[in-house]
């Protein structure tokens, strides 16, 4: 039986849900209208499987709601087609009825009390007449079939002014905010956008920024390796030839022609979009890019939105904007690779030779001759020092040091970065073409070579930025290093000077060749943050695996002023976690370096992970720290019959080193799907059948993919996840953050290098449990975890920590892990019992239930608000009894349905009525929870004796 919508009011934001919110995903929505409605920022943890994305989705798309309503003078929302609906001129003069008087004076009247705390706002009805407004009732009722009407809507004048919003702005009257949801891989955008597809709001204007990769349909340009480089070269026509598909970019480019004509009306893919494109011969990439300016809400990887080059060619400004970066656990790791590059010495000498044939053909002489100066200046640095060692590191302040020496200095740079963008326009002139005159284009440089420039200019721009204000957050390395490439050999002559060469294919040879790379590392992730963070209006990070919080503010050098850590939505009972430090023969098993290297751990842990499969049916995970770990239990599993066994027991599939390719990786989580259906169409329950999937943590597989149900029922982590502690950059990093520490308030070097290991396993940890019904199983294997559990567990998303149970012996924990699968298996065959148990999880009321009988309430991290929601109509749906401590459930009445002639005296008794009932509401709920400025904790306190004065107004205003 689905769920009804169900219409929360929180913080004076009205949020269309599609069901009845978990508690999580109200504290979520809560701190995030907050956040939005004072422009802090918001650092949100909460378990994979408790709905955060709908939480982010309706809270945001809410709030923009009403922003629209308040910015726009005297407007509505048409909820057919998502457009502002204005007050027709005539009718602005009217004198307002008595019922309107009345309603902005209760509304003026609530403005002035929630000053103080606008979490205690209460639902501001607005009592309107049909002859105020453009539009009818049934036009802005919020139902799902006028959401996706098939026609344009005839209500409003939509169809006629596309433009309406953008006039307004140019008036100078207060910027819409337009919401950025960056994610980390297309992948998830496409889950999100599902997830959109469930609510009200998927109706609303949108887009998805992709790459060429994903979007270019033109059968010129796909088999490209370089798309990017194809496409411009179409674009500029430089073999006579043209892109038809961007000419045709216009039949797109239109949200009402998306959503009314193409049939994109509810919330669409980048898939959808690329087959529209298709079939219309028109540039999904080019149209995604224009709807961007119409869009309400914009999907992308969040690099584009941190990278400056990126959103430089996206032209993406975020200037007053909102922007909300989901599966945010690798943001610190992204921003500091935004403000980084790694520049390769071929790539250097090849845009060199090109500045230098510019020069000598005297095309922009002046100007390519500095920019040839910059590259030759690069070269001598990278050539003339000598190599004892195997490279040399600089500090940020010494580099600036030798650039000033070479002639390169703030002010220089700047002539440097005009030249640079005088050489890339685009230019034409009169010249002599085969004898007679003729309008030609001025060459300009090749795109590999502008990107090389580009990427420089952008480390230098932030070096030299605020007087070298980020230098010392840089460190340089120049590093040479040898890599085994593929060659053909030369072409060599016989005695009678013919050269033969094989018929199907020509021989190679690996040749070991020499890298030289510069590589302008920073190591302050603040760097690239600080373009965001001091002009967007606010910002949301959230994922599953935020834990440990510590480090986000300090490192993104920004105050995250509202923090939350939620609970699941699951039942205790549903998952098991347990720590595993002996494996079957009764050996430690300790992952650390020097024992992951001997047979005897090689051979526990696969003897271990073979009890596993024979106890847990169908899917199984297995993440190791590390891709040389992999090779290396899979060579000693093969050579002594393990690897046999577990084929024997389920489908045995390993992640390929980086991922693969698309199609390469596609087609394993294909295989490991099939295995695992086969097991479910065949209905069989034994451990025989199934798959293992061996992956790596920080891989492909450990990021973002959803297991759900019977895909996996066991995630097995063997060891702690750890960055190469060789590696320079985050040797450097570490130095950095205890150079640091104190000054900066930065996490020492130790700290953070634990930190970006528990990140790893937790996000791993989190493939298991997708969903309120689902159940699993959480193996930690490593006898740390049980030896220092104050160390190691506490690094451990809370809803995992909360239920580690140690196992003292190989044995105890395999009974456990026994009698849990059974039971668990009993439940999958009563369902019911299972929505028994795990309603009594997620009810709203429970926190205030249990603070009526005495227990405390959540911690602050979880403040709980009162929360009016209206339930739009259901019949199949039946509200809890005891819901109604924390949310009133009413029909839509036929209030909606009065004429402005039908308010009499009656009327006007019932309007002063609910007033004074919602003013009372109001009060009762700040004595409620006592302010921490009258307690001596930091978190509100609840009031239970004021409990039934708060129910009764409560059900008083229902009827």
């Amino acid at each position: 039986m689905t769920s009804s919508p169900v219409e929360y009011t929180i913080g004076g934001v009205k949020i269309h849900f599609p069901c009845k919110a978990y508690p999580s995903q109200l504290a979520m929505m809560n701190l995030i209208v907050r956040g939005l409605n004072t422009g802090q920022y918001c650092l949100l943890e909460s378990p994979t499987g408790s709905g955060k994305s709908l939480a982010l989705l309706c809270s945001a798309l809410g709030w923009q709601h009403k922003i629209i309503l308040l910015t726009v003078y005297k407007t509505s929302i048409c909820m057919c087609c998502f457009c502002v609906l204005v007050l027709l001129p005539e009718e602005e003069g009217r004198k307002q009825s008595l019922a309107s008087r009345l309603s902005e004076k209760f509304q003026a009247s609530l403005s002035s009390d929630c000053v103080k705390d606008d979490d205690f706002q209460q639902d501001r009805k607005r009592i309107r007449t049909a002859e105020n407004t453009v539009g009818t009732d049934a036009c802005c009722s919020l139902t799902p079939d006028l959401l996706c009407a098939p026609e344009p809507c005839s209500q409003c004048p939509c169809a006629s002014t596309e433009d309406g919003v953008k006039d307004k702005e140019k008036d100078g009257r207060r910027k819409i905010p337009k919401i950025f949801f960056g994610t980390r891989t297309h992948k998830q955008i496409t889950q999100i956008t599902h997830e959109l597809k469930r609510t009200l709001y998927c109706g609303v204007p949108m887009t998805i920024l992709s790459s060429r990769d994903h979007t270019c349909v033109n059968p010129d340009v796909v088999p490209h390796a370089n798309r990017n480089e194809r496409c411009k070269d179409l674009l500029e026509a430089k073999d006579g030839r043209s892109c038809r598909y961007y000419h045709g970019v216009q039949r797109m480019r239109d949200q009402n022609t998306l959503q009314h004509v193409h049939g994109l009306r509810a919330a669409w893919d980048i898939e959808e979009l690329v087959t529209l494109g298709k079939r219309l011969r028109s540039c999904s990439y080019f149209a995604a890019r224009e709807l961007m300016q119409s869009a309400w809400i914009i999907f992308c990887p969040y690099n584009y939105l941190l990278d400056p080059m990126i959103r430089e060619s996206m032209e993406i400004d975020l200037e007053g904007q909102i922007l909300v970066l989901d599966e945010a656990h690798n943001i610190e790791d992204c921003a500091r690779e935004s403000a980084s590059y790694t520049l390769d010495y071929k790539s250097l000498l090849m845009s060199r030779d090109e500045l230098d044939s510019m020069v000598n053909n005297n095309i922009r002489r002046s100007k390519h001759e500095l920019l040839r100066g910059f590259c030759y200046s690069l070269i001598n640095l990278m050539s003339e020092r000598g190599y004892e060692t195997a490279g040399k590191v600089w500090s940020g302040k010494d580099i600036v040091g030798i650039f000033h020496t070479l002639g390169i200095t703030a002010d220089t740079f700047n002539i440097l970065k005009q030249n640079l963008a005088a050489v890339l326009e685009k230019e034409e002139r009169v010249g002599v073409v085969n004898g007679r005159e003729d309008v030609v284009q001025i060459p300009t440089i090749s795109p590999p070579t502008a990107t090389v420039l580009k990427n420089l200019f952008m480390v230098l721009d932030f070096l030299f930025r605020d007087s070298c204000r980020f230098a010392d957050d840089y460190r340089v390395a120049l590093q040479k290093s040898y890599a085994w490439t593929n060659q053909a050999p030369p072409d060599v002559p016989d005695a009678q000077g013919f050269i033969v060469r094989p018929r199907n294919r020509r021989q190679t040879v690996r040749v070991k060749a020499e890298v030289l790379t510069l590589s302008f590392w920073c190591l302050n992730p603040a760097v690239a943050f600080s373009d965001l963070s001091g002009s967007v209006h606010s910002i949301v990070l959230t994922s599953g695996t935020l834990s440990p919080m510590d480090s986000f503010s300090s490192e993104l050098g920004v105050k995250f002023s509202i923090q939350l850590e939620a609970n699941h939505v699951i039942n205790k009972s549903q998952v098991w976690v347990g720590t595993v430090g002996t494996g079957p023969q009764g050996r430690k098993l300790c992952a650390t370096f020097q024992n992951a290297e001997t047979y005897a751990f090689q051979d526990e842990v696969g003897g271990l992970l073979l009890h596993v499969c024979q106890v847990m049916a169908k899917g199984v995970l297995c993440f190791l720290p590390s891709y040389k770990m992999l090779d290396k239990l899979r060579d000693r599993w093969t050579k002594t019959g393990l690897w046999d066994k577990l084929e024997q027991q389920k489908t045995v599939i390993t992640e390929p080193r980086g991922g693969g390719g698309k199609g390469d990786f596609d087609e394993l989580l294909h295989t490991y799907y099939s295995a695992i259906k086969y097991c479910e169409e065949k209905g069989e329950t034994d451990t025989h059948y199934g798959a293992l999937l061996i992956a790596v943590c920080r891989g492909k597989v450990s990021e973002g993919l959803d297991f759900t149900d019977d895909n996996a029922r066991a995630v097995v982590a063997v060891g702690i996840p750890f960055p190469n502690i060789k590696d320079l950059q985050v040797e450097l990093k570490m130095k950095y953050n205890d150079l640091h520490s104190k000054s900066r308030g930065l996490l020492p070097g130790s700290r953070w290098y634990e930190i970006q290991a528990y990140r790893a396993l937790n996000q791993a940890l989190g493939r298991c449990i997708r969903h309120r019904n689902d159940w699993g199983a959480l193996i930690l294997v490593d006898d740390r975890y049980r030896n220092n559990p104050n160390k190691y567990i506490t690094g451990l998303s809370k809803w995992v920590r909360q239920l580690v149970q140690h196992h003292n012996t190989f044995s105890d924990a395999m009974q456990s892990l026994v009698a849990f699968s059974q039971v668990q298996k009993k439940m999958d065959g009563a369902p019911a019992d299972r929505q028994a148990i795990s309603s009594t999880v997620s009810s709203p009321s429970s926190h205030l239930a249990a603070a009526a009988e005495g227990h405390s309430l959540p911690e602050a991290s979880e403040p709980q608000i009162p929360i009016s929601c209206v339930r739009l109509p259901e019949p199949q749906q039946h509200s809890s009894p005891s819901a109604d401590l924390v949310c009133s459930h009413t029909q839509l009445k036929a209030e909606q349905k009065e004429k402005a002639g039908e308010i009499d005296g009656s009327v006007e008794r019932r309007i002063f009525g609910k007033i004074n009932i919602s003013l009372n509401i109001l009060n009762l709920t700040n004595r409620l929870y006592s302010s921490k400025n009258t307690c001596q904790s930091n978190s509100c306190c609840f009031n239970a004796s004021l409990l039934p004065a708060l129910t009764t107004p409560l059900k008083r205003s229902v009827k």
